[in-house]
């Protein structure tokens, strides 16, 4: 016997065998995949299946029918097919569906079970056979009664050869009824899990004065559906359907693969366009998805964009209390890190998806220095992701006075913020306060300009010497009417 464990085996197919119920044909397959945000979908783990993801497939099949009542089987099919929008589509109505029954795919057994009652034959790790005949179990070992009626159970094999067609995803058991015999054409239609796309973006910041970004774009497509797509024809989808689906299992594998098939260039572009309120990308060729895979294709050409680094620091968000805040110790609030953003302008519709930013060091090495997400971002509008925390700059902020006058209905405010840079060149830091006591307010004093002021925001941009400090003071003064109950 083998010393290979059963999670060693190889299968080996030579031709289809004649006479199954429905085969595909070679008219093309079309899916339509729909973004996934899900990580089981593109990380690593044991290489099973993943219930998660969404798409939308329509394979044409030819049915060998018989007149009247009768069951076929239709194999090849993901490991989580939707049944109950299942559509099967005989041409010329030459037949109609009584029910169906859907057998998933067992893991690694799926293939192997689709070779149940046709000949195999099985092989140990020097190649020599073990066992041939017609396979009558696949899990838990193999089960293969030969031509003289014996049965051999095979727990340890290296491959198994087969002359016949096997599958490697779960099978549909349909029972039509079909108006006369004879050959039809027909298209299976249906929603499964285990694929789901999303797009990928690099950005290289380029050396010299200024901002400037090579931007590579592409979308990443995971198939952890429980089956291989060969020749496809590939819609993606960019945008957020509702869709009501109950949670998978843990991550599958995610072994990395180009789509495209033979030599296609990645000059290729998808044909952009739009499905209903959704963003859409066609694919120009074929493509081949395997099972546990994670393919790439790109989006659009690379190009360079201008772009805009900022050092932030900022305090509170744009949020309006529904009365005024009389509390003194209200919005103490800041952190002491300065944070490095990157601000981009689509050149083009963005789909959702992470932006990993790199920049080369002194030796002209690249080096990663930090990621975050692009939401769906319509062509023209400003992305900005945040990079991470600059490392030789520090901020301190501290309320130096706070004075509160309820007959006359208003309040003063003071802070200080002083800002550190430990570097050996100089900084800007970006302040941004958010007066968050209430609606109306005005700056009574500030020892630096803002840059930007509206009725949510405060803007100054400070210059920080090398190895030194900058200090920035600034007063607001709240004001409410009679009808606003300040909070107690």
């Amino acid at each position: 016997m083998s010393k290979f464990p059963f999670t060693t085996l190889a299968l080996a197919c030579a031709t289809t065998l004649a006479g199954t119920a429905a085969a595909a044909t070679p008219e093309r397959t079309e899916l339509t995949l729909y973004r996934s945000d899900d990580a089981s979908l593109f990380t690593g783990g044991d290489g099973s299946s993943v219930d998660s993801g969404y798409a939308m497939a329509r394979e044409p099949r030819r049915l060998d029918l018989k007149q009247g009542t009768q069951d076929i089987s239709l194999g090849g099919l993901p490991a989580f097919l939707d049944t109950e929008a299942l559509s099967l589509d005989v041409e010329g109505d030459a037949a109609k569906v009584l029910s169906q029954r859907l057998l998933l795919a067992q893991g690694r057994d799926a293939a192997l079970g689709s070779l149940v009652g046709q000949p195999v034959e099985v092989l140990g790790s020097n190649g020599q056979p073990l066992a041939s005949g017609t396979l009558l179990r696949a899990g838990n070992g193999l089960l293969v009664s030969d031509a003289s009626g014996r049965t051999s159970l095979i727990r340890d094999y290296a491959a198994v050869r087969a002359s016949g067609h096997f599958n490697t995803g779960s099978s549909l058991e349909l029972r039509i009824d079909a108006a006369k015999a004879g050959n039809a054409r027909a298209t299976l239609s249906y929603p499964t899990a285990g694929l789901g796309w999303r797009a990928a973006y690099i950005g290289t910041l380029q050396p010299g004065a200024g901002c400037k970004l090579r931007f590579e774009s592409r979308a990443s497509i995971a198939n952890r559906s429980g089956r291989d797509w060969n020749e496809v024809h590939l819609t993606l989808i960019a945008g957020e359907p509702q869709i009501t689906r109950t949670p998978g299992p843990m991550p599958a594998a995610a072994p990395m693969a180009m789509a495209y098939r033979g030599k296609a260039q990645m000059a290729d572009m998808p044909q952009q366009g739009s499905v209903a309120d959704y963003r859409s990308y066609t694919l120009p060729g074929a493509v081949n998805l395997p099972d546990g895979s994670v393919s790439q294709v790109p989006l659009y050409e690379t190009r360079q964009l201008d772009c805009e680094r900022t050092l932030l620091y900022e305090t509170g968000g744009r949020w309006t209390p529904p009365q005024p805040m009389t509390n003194r110790d209200f919005n103490n609030g800041g952190s002491n890190t300065v944070t490095s953003t990157l601000k981009l302008r689509a050149f083009d519709s963005l789909p959702a998806g992470n932006l990993r930013v790199m920049t080369t060091d002194r030796n002209g090495t690249p080096q990663f220095i930090g990621e975050g997400r692009i939401e769906d971002t319509p062509k023209g509008s400003d992305a900005t992701i945040t990079l991470g925390n600059a490392f030789d700059l520090r901020a301190e902020r501290e309320r130096t006075d706070f004075k509160l006058d309820k007959a006359g209905r208003s309040m003063d405010e003071a802070f200080r913020i002083t800002l550190t840079n430990a570097g050996d060149t100089a900084r800007t830091v970006t302040v941004r306060e958010h007066p968050a006591r209430w609606r109306e307010w005005t700056l009574q004093s500030s020892s630096h300009k803002p840059s930007e002021q509206k009725p949510d925001l405060l803007e100054f941009r400070i210059e920080v010497p090398a190895g030194g400090k900058a200090t920035l003071d600034y007063a607001v003064r709240y004001r409410w009417a009679e009808t606003d109950q300040p909070q107690q």
